[in-house]
This record gives C-alpha cells, structure tokens and sequence, in this order.
C-alpha cells in the first residue's frame, strides 16, 4: 500500500474521536446525567489502560518466551525494555501530576483539576496511545499486511470514537460551555498524534518505541481515571455511577470484538 494511502488510512482511524466530542457541549444537564457520562468515560479508560499495557508488554513477553525456551535475544534488550516499561508509565504519570499541581496553584488542594484541564489531560493520554495505534497501522501497510492494517484501521476508529466521549466528559455541565474551537484543539490533540505514528510506523518503528509510547499512554491515564474517581465518589447517585462504568467497559470490549471478529 502506498505512503499516501496508509496516510489517509491513519487520518481516518484518529478521526473518528469528533464523534463524541459535541456531547461537551450539553447545557447544564441533570446531575444523574452528568455522573452517568462522567462514568461511562471511566469505563471506557478502564478498559484502554488494561488495553494498553497488555500491547506494551506482549513483546517483553515474547523475549521472555525466546530466552526461556531457545535460549535465543538479548538479556540486556529485555531489561531495557522492562525499564522503558515502568518509567514511561512512572513519567506519564507523574507528569500530570505535576502538570495538576501547577494549574491549581491557590486553589484547595483537595480539589480537582479544572474541567479544561481535566479534558487536555485525557486528550493527552489519548493521544499517546493514539501515537502507538498509528504505529501499527504504519508498520503492517508497510509490510504489505493490506488486511491487517485495514482491520487495524477499522478497530481503532471504533476505539476513538468511544475516546473522544472519555476526552469532553468533564466539561459536561461546565459553568463556561467548550467552544467549538476547543473542541478542535482536543480533537487535535488525541486523535492528530494517530497520523503522526502511521508516518513514523512507516519510515521506521520498533517494539521498544511501541513500548515507550504505550507506557507513557497507560500511566497518564491512570492519572485521569484517578480523577474521574474522585469525582464519581462525591456524587449521590453511585448506583447511575456503577452502571456507566459497565457501560464503558461494555463499550470497550464490544470494539475489540468487533476487531476480533473482521480479524479472524
């Protein structure tokens, strides 16, 4: 598949994050309401930091598997990439860390982040992982895996569409409604970095590039879910609460299904 198609293919897959982004946009929703969508986006990152660091370490795995049983690689890459495992996750999480401290300066330290900076945090999650997506899909359509990187394309545009939801989910119900022009600097920001990697996968990628970017994906969002939990624990409606996130993670393993299905 030509350069220029693999291109669009991966423009495609991060695209679809618009999808969910106009619910920000919802004027002053019932508080049932906004703790249903502020779980539903629990779930969904749920599901995507399991999905995440199980891609990031299935070829730790597999070096694993070749030094136990052939007794064939590198001891030393293994180690490196272990390490490149647990510090990317250490700095994705800690980043937003520092990142909250610093926005809410003044403000009471138990308090949250704001909705704004609470939806750039998800983008930004998002987006990395999105740069390991496009990976993929640069990586097989350079192979000439045409097949895979078309199911690949189609799964990750199912993902994204649930993830731009997950990315406006705090600005819901937010005193200052999004503008449109926001909405596309997140749309940018988590889905944009989809192209950049399918670009990248098809000049040249590895596993350990996978492995840094994944990692650094997984730990911001656990930052995120950690926030969004916080905010689910003060609501009085925990049985709505309990209910969206069964949706989210519903949602997520019904697209890997989806993929699953077109894949096998």
């Amino acid at each position: 598949m030509s350069l220029t198609k693999t291109v669009v293919l991966g423009f495609i897959a991060g695209a679809t994050i618009v999808a969910g982004l106009p619910i920000g946009r919802l004027r002053a929703p019932a508080e049932r309401v906004r703790a249903l969508l502020n779980a539903i986006a629990i779930g969904v990152l749920l599901f995507l930091v399991v999905d995440v660091f199980s891609n990031a370490y299935a070829p730790i795995k597999d070096q694993l598997l070749a030094l136990h049983d052939h007794h064939r690689g590198s001891v030393a890459t293994t180690v490196t990439d272990v390490a490149l495992l647990l510090g990317g996750a250490a700095v994705g999480l800690l980043s937003l860390a520092l990142y909250q401290r610093w926005t809410r300066r003044g403000r009471a330290a138990a308090i949250p982040s704001t909705p704004t900076s609470m939806s750039l945090m998800i983008a930004t999650g998002i987006g990395l992982h999105n740069f390991g997506e496009g990976l993929a899909i640069g990586t097989a359509s350079h192979l000439g895996a045409i097949g895979l990187s078309t199911v690949l394309v189609i799964g990750f545009a199912l993902h994204n569409a649930t993830e731009g939801f997950g990315i406006v989910s705090p600005l819901v119900g937010a005193a200052n409604r999004p503008s449109w022009a926001y909405l596309g600097l997140v749309a940018l920001i988590g889905g944009g970095p989809t192209t950049i990697g399918t670009l990248v996968g098809w000049w040249w990628s590895s596993p350990t590039l996978g492995i840094v970017f994944l990692s650094l994906a997984g730990g911001s969002i656990i930052f995120v879910i950690s926030q969004l939990l916080y905010v689910a624990g003060r609501s009085r409606h925990q049985t709505t609460v309990f209910v969206g996130i069964t949706l989210g993670l519903l949602a997520g393993f019904l697209t890997d299904i989806v993929v699953a299905i077109a894949g096998g």
